[in-house]
């Protein structure tokens, strides 16, 4: 069973209270699907339409340095740079103009799946206040209980977002983007040789996770040449 699979017939389970089908993490592939997202699990990669999922984009759009951060909202060292690292380099450098910052999604599981496709229902002016929201708060939904525990976990942050209950549901249960999403991350991880949480690509240099002073040098580094 590949990880795409696994990944995708999880969300097929949030249809159903997230408990229905399976009790372990790569259950469900082989059970009967009662619901649209089901099918997404029995995709191929290739027809996913890839073109309907938008780039994550804060700071300026036209800015000559380039900071791309591939991360998984069930990562704690994600979390941990959310919480630190990042506020510096919000403050620092994207909302000062001097970068322009890309956040991508890495889908290690169903759940960090969940948690991106209920950010991305927020739209583009709220992603990053929702995400903010689930890297807090990692700690607790990921620890929730089984898998339809943490889809409710889930659901309540998207609702103190002010994400509507019935929005909020029509996203969790878009097979579609989920099959669009997995194959995104997987094309963007291939083409820049991701392999772990956080990652950055500053100016098409892939880093992996470092102090802040040392990302504030090689970004210092950037504007100045």
């Amino acid at each position: 069973m590949n990880r795409r699979n696994v990944i995708l017939g999880g969300v097929a389970l949030l249809g159903l209270g997230g408990w229905a089908l399976t009790s372990g993490f790569g259950g469900g592939i082989g059970s009967t699907p009662v619901n649209p997202l089901a099918s997404a699990a029995n995709a191929q990669s290739s027809d996913a339409d890839t073109s309907m999922i938008k780039e994550m984009v804060a700071g300026n759009p036209d800015a000559a340095v380039e900071v791309i951060e591939y991360a998984s909202f069930t990562c704690p060292h994600c979390a941990r740079f959310h919480e630190g690292p990042f506020k510096q380099l919000k403050a620092d450098y994207i909302d000062t103009g001097k970068i322009r910052f890309v956040y991508r999604e890495v889908y290690f599981d169903r759940f960090g799946l969940w948690a991106s496709m209920i950010a991305r229902c927020g739209g583009e002016e709220r992603f990053f206040g929702i995400a903010d929201l689930f890297y807090k708060t990692q700690a607790e939904w990921t620890r929730a209980g089984d898998p339809g525990e943490i889809a409710n976990e889930l659901r309540k942050v998207g609702r103190l977002a002010g994400i509507e209950t019935e929005a909020l549901e029509a996203c969790l249960q878009d097979a579609e983007k989920a099959q669009a999403l997995v194959a995104w991350d997987e094309a963007n991880r291939t083409a820049d040789g991701v392999d772990s949480t956080p990652s950055f690509v500053i100016n098409g240099q892939k880093y992996t996770n470092m102090p802040y002073a040392e990302m504030k040098d090689i970004l210092d580094a950037a504007l100045q040449g």
